[in-house]
């Protein structure tokens, strides 16, 4: 077992050769094929929606590691799904801007399509036994919710994301559907101010993809894949990120207001200071080639990497400031 290639694989999309791949084991394997490095957007909103049902004094350890599970499994689906599909579409051909920035496993020959479709079978086929679990426990709403779920795995790639529904779908499915339906199974009850309290953080995720699809603007445009960044331009694309980054802060700001937050989650200010270098960073176009202290192996993505990384902290912040209102309400004033 390469532990060390595990922790890789979950820090980042790594680049190998064919002999390397070889090498590795299984988990390795399927942790790069799934692009792991980004399951933690995922892991939180898992995190948020339980931490909201240990607020409500309904947590339950293990409904809550099986939709966690579940989550992880499906996003996992999900990014396998989106390398076939595009690889198959011919979009991820000829040095498209996806096979740059980490390992693909088809256009890098690592896996064939046949293998590939086995991961896929293979880790659907959890995320779905999972869900039809969940289903039997908690009956029709969960089965709603598992029937929206597999929409957007299954069709999120294509044609949402050639139609400019790609980013509405990230914000449903990382906000109302993660959060909202994960505080569902986990207590039985389905609490809209609960689906607006993970708005702050839907709305992180949103701008990741949001900055992934500006950087890949012009290649998209070229195959005719309308992404919102490509219907909207660059430019307003940019403007769009910033705006969705504010509404994080003033979202929270009136959850504070109205009473459901207390102002200890007031903590996600202190990632302002990311807010302003990644406004910094958003304001003017992409240069022509990366600065000398830009991180290795990341390049030809610019602007996602803004929005990753303050949507990482403020999210991370978020959790904290959460787990403190937590324990105020619980502890420090019952």
């Amino acid at each position: 077992m390469n532990f060390a290639m595990w922790a890789k694989a979950l820090r980042t999309i790594p680049h190998l050769t064919k002999d390397e791949w070889n090498g590795l084991d299984i988990v390795s394997r399927w942790l790069i094929a799934s692009r792991a490095g980004v399951l933690v957007i995922t892991f939180i909103s898992a995190g948020l929606a339980g931490l909201f049902a240990y607020g409500a004094g309904k947590f339950d350890l293990g409904l809550w590691l099986l939709v966690t599970l579940g989550l992880l499994l499906a996003h996992a689906t999900n990014n396998q799904l989106n390398d076939f599909t595009d690889y198959v579409r011919g979009v991820d051909r000829n040095n498209y801007i996806r096979t740059q920035y980490g390992v693909h496993t088809l256009e890098h020959g690592l896996l064939t399509k046949r293998q590939l479709l086995a991961y896929i079978a293979v880790t659907g086929g959890l995320a779905l036994l999972i869900g039809a679990y969940l289903v039997y426990l908690r009956g029709f709403p969960a089965l709603a919710l598992l029937g929206f779920g597999a929409f957007f795995v299954l069709f999120y790639t294509w044609p949402l994301k050639y139609i400019g529904l790609g980013e509405v779908a990230v914000l449903l499915v990382w906000g109302p559907l993660m959060i909202g339906g994960g505080y569902y199974i986990v207590t039985g009850l389905w609490d809209w101010n609960v689906a607006l309290a993970g708005l702050p953080y839907a709305i992180g995720a949103t701008t990741i993809i949001f900055g992934k699809h500006i950087d890949k603007e012009v290649g998209d445009r070229e195959k005719r894949i309308f992404t919102l960044p490509v219907i909207l331009g660059e430019r307003v694309a940019r403007a769009a990120v910033v705006g969705m980054m504010v509404l994080q802060y003033l979202t929270v700001g009136y959850l504070v207001l109205i009473g459901f937050f207390t102002p200890i989650v007031l903590i996600v200010l202190l990632a302002l200071p990311m807010l302003a270098t990644a406004m910094r960073g958003l304001s003017k176009p992409k240069p022509e080639a990366p600065p000398a202290e830009y991180p290795p192996n990341v390049w030809p993505l610019w602007f996602v990497g803004f929005a990753f990384v303050h949507s990482r902290r403020f999210g991370l912040l978020f959790m904290l400031g959460l787990i403190g209102d937590v324990v105020w309400r619980a502890v420090v004033k019952p």
